[in-house]
C-alpha cells in the first residue's frame, strides 16, 4: 500500500467512552471486547482509529467536526487562516462563514456537541485504546509501535486544543473511565497539561521512524515537530531550540522549487516532513479515502483551471471563499517566487468551461486567487497531499526559539535568509534584524510569506503576541477584543461543569 488511507470501519464501533449528546458517556458498541479485539490484526485496526482526526474529509460524512483536524470546513485551515489578517472577509454564504472570515468567535459559544470541543472525549477514547495496547497479548514490537502512535495522536491534539481553548480538562488515566472523574470538567494549570502533552510527544519522538514501512503513518519528524509547536506556543524557547536541532540532524533539507511542494508529481520529497496522505480517487465521504477539495474554496466558479478537459471547473462560489487580499499580496516583493501562486488576472469562463471573453483583474477581483494546490490531475477532486510540517517550518521555528531567548544571533538570520533564497529574494535587511523584536516582526512576516493557506496563521499571530493588532489593522475588528485569539468554551460544556470550568477571557 503507497499510502495510509484510514478507512475506520471496524474502529470507530470499538467499545470505549464515547459521547454523542453533551458530555454523558455512551457506549460505542456494537461489537463485544469479548471477541474483538483478540489477534494482532484485530489490535491494529482497533488502533487505527488515532488516525481519525488526522484525515482530510466531509465532516458531515465521517462523523462531524468533534473528529477532523485537517478536512475542510472547521478544519486547521478553516480557523487558523480564514479569520486571519491574510485572508479577505467572506460574506456571500452567510452564517458562520461570514463570523469566522470576519475574526468573530463570539457565536462559537452556541458550537455545540459536533464541535472541536468534543475533541476531549476523543483523547478520552485514545487513553481507552491505550490501555487496551498495553494489556493486549500481542508481540511487543507491535504493542510499542501501536501505543507510540497513539500517544502520537493524543499529544498532538492536546496541543490543537491547547491552542484553540487553553488547557481543558482531559483523562489520561484510564482507570478514570466510567468514574465520576469523568464528569469533572475543572481546567488544569498550565504547567500539568503543557507537561503531560510533551511527555506523550517526546515518547512517540524517542519510538518512531523517520520513514515508517506504510506512508502516512506518524513519523519522527512530525512528532518533534509538534512538540516544538507546542514548546513556542508556550514560550519555551530553550526547549523548542533544542527539539529543533534533532529536526535539523535528521537530513531534511529545502527543494529547489517552492510550488513542488503542492503538485502530485512531486509531493513526496525531502522537505515534507509529514502530510494528510491524499487518494486521488477519493472523495471524502465515509471510507472512500482522504481527499483534497482546497480548489473548489480557493478557486472561482469561473476560474479557467489548468486543465483543458476533466470533471473539475472552477470552484464553488465567486468571489472564492478563500481570497488572499490585495494587502497580503502587495507585502511580496515583486521577485519572491512564493507570490506566483497568487493568481491576480484570469480569462473567466461559464459553467461549461468556456471561454466568456471577460478578463478578470485587480478591478474586478476581491483580492488575489489562491493557487497554492494546482488543479492539474484529472480527477474529480485534487490528488495533492496536504503539507502539515515542512523543513522551511522548522527553519522559521529555530530562528524564532533562538531569537526569543538569544535575540537575532547571526545563525537564527541565517535559517531565515536559508528560507528566503529558495524564494528567490535577497537576505533580510539590517533594519529587520536590528533588535529582538524587529527580527521577531521579521520571522513573523517570513512565516505569512512561506506558510500561507497551510493553516498556521492565528496561531503564529497568538504566539508572537499580534492577534488584535494585525487583524485591527487588516479591517478585521476581533470580537471579543480580550478573547486574544482564543475560542470561547461551549455553553453546553459551561452547563455540563457546574462551574467548575471557566470561560475564557473576553466571552
Amino acid at each position: 500500500m503507497n499510502k495510509l488511507l484510514v478507512l475506520l470501519t471496524l474502529a470507530a464501533v470499538a467499545i470505549g467512552a464515547g459521547c454523542k449528546k453533551g458530555l454523558d458517556r455512551t457506549s460505542f458498541g456494537v461489537l463485544s471486547p469479548v471477541n474483538f479485539p483478540k489477534t494482532e490484526a484485530e489490535f491494529e485496526t482497533y488502533a487505527l482509529e488515532v488516525y481519525k482526526p488526522f484525515g482530510s474529509k466531509w465532516s458531515y460524512s465521517d462523523g462531524g467536526n468533534q473528529y477532523l483536524w485537517h478536512g475542510m470546513e472547521w478544519s486547521n485551515t478553516f480557523i487558523n487562516d480564514l479569520p486571519s489578517d491574510l485572508i479577505a472577509s467572506f460574506p456571500e454564504w452567510g452564517g458562520y462563514w461570514t463570523e469566522m472570515s470576519a475574526a468573530n468567535f463570539l457565536p462559537r459559544i452556541n458550537h455545540g456537541t459536533n464541535g472541536h470541543f468534543q475533541k476531549t472525549r476523543f483523547i478520552t477514547r485514545i487513553t481507552k485504546i491505550i490501555a487496551d495496547l498495553e494489556n493486549a497479548s500481542i508481540s511487543d514490537a507491535k504493542k510499542k509501535q501501536l501505543v507510540t502512535e497513539a500517544r502520537m495522536a493524543r499529544g498532538w491534539l492536546m496541543y490543537y486544543l491547547y491552542t484553540l481553548y487553553g488547557t481543558v480538562p482531559v483523562i489520561l488515566d484510564a482507570s478514570k473511565i466510567g468514574t465520576e472523574a469523568e464528569a469533572d470538567l475543572t481546567r488544569p494549570d498550565k504547567a500539568t497539561f503543557v507537561a503531560a502533552a510533551a511527555e506523550d510527544l517526546r515518547y512517540a519522538a524517542d519510538n518512531l521512524v523517520k520513514t515508517p514501512a506504510e506512508y502516512g503513518r506518524f513519523n519522527k519528524g512530525i512528532a518533534l515537530g509538534v512538540l516544538m509547536r507546542l514548546y513556542l506556543f508556550d514560550k519555551n524557547y530553550q526547549k523548542a531550540e533544542a527539539v529543533g536541532r534533532e529536526i535539523m540532524a535528521m537530513g531534511y533539507n529545502l527543494i529547489p522549487n517552492y510550488q513542488d511542494l503542492f503538485r502530485v508529481a512531486t509531493e513526496k520529497n525531502n522537505e515534507t516532513i509529514w502530510a494528510v496522505s491524499v487518494d486521488p480517487a477519493g472523495d471524502g465521504s465515509g471510507a472512500k479515502g482522504n481527499f483534497n477539495a482546497w480548489g473548489f474554496y480557493t478557486y472561482p466558479s469561473d476560474y479557467p483551471g489548468l486543465l483543458s478537459t476533466g470533471p473539475r471547473k472552477g470552484g464553488y462560489s465567486n468571489p472564492s471563499s478563500f481570497t488572499a487580499t490585495w494587502g497580503f499580496y502587495d507585502s511580496f516583493d515583486p521577485l519572491d517566487k512564493r507570490r506566483a501562486l497568487l493568481i491576480t488576472t484570469y480569462n473567466a469562463v461559464n459553467s461549461a468551461g468556456n471561454p466568456t471573453g471577460v478578463v478578470k483583474t485587480r478591478a474586478s477581483l476581491r483580492g488575489p486567487v489562491i493557487a497554492k494546490y494546482p488543479d492539474d490531475d484529472a480527477t474529480a477532486f485534487q490528488g495533492n497531499d496536504i503539507p502539515v510540517l515542512r523543513y522551511a517550518d522548522v527553519l522559521l521555528m529555530m530562528a524564532e526559539a533562538i531569537n526569543g531567548h538569544a535575540g537575532p544571533t547571526s545563525e537564527a538570520i541565517g535559517f531565515v535568509n536559508e528560507v528566503r533564497a529558495r524564494a528567490g529574494v535577497g537576505d533580510l535587511p539590517p533594519a529587520g534584524t536590528a533588535t529582538k523584536e524587529a527580527f521577531a516582526s521579521s520571522i513573523l512576516q517570513e512565516r505569512a510569506w512561506e506558510l500561507y493557506f497551510e493553516g498556521f496563521r492565528r496561531i503564529d499571530l497568538m504566539r508572537f503576541g499580534k492577534w488584535n493588532e494585525y487583524l485591527q489593522a487588516a479591517g478585521k475588528t476581533p470580537n471579543p477584543i480580550g478573547a486574544n485569539g482564543y475560542f470561547p468554551i461551549p455553553q453546553y460544556v459551561l452547563s455540563a461543569g457546574n462551574g467548575k470550568i471557566q470561560q475564557n477571557d473576553g466571552y
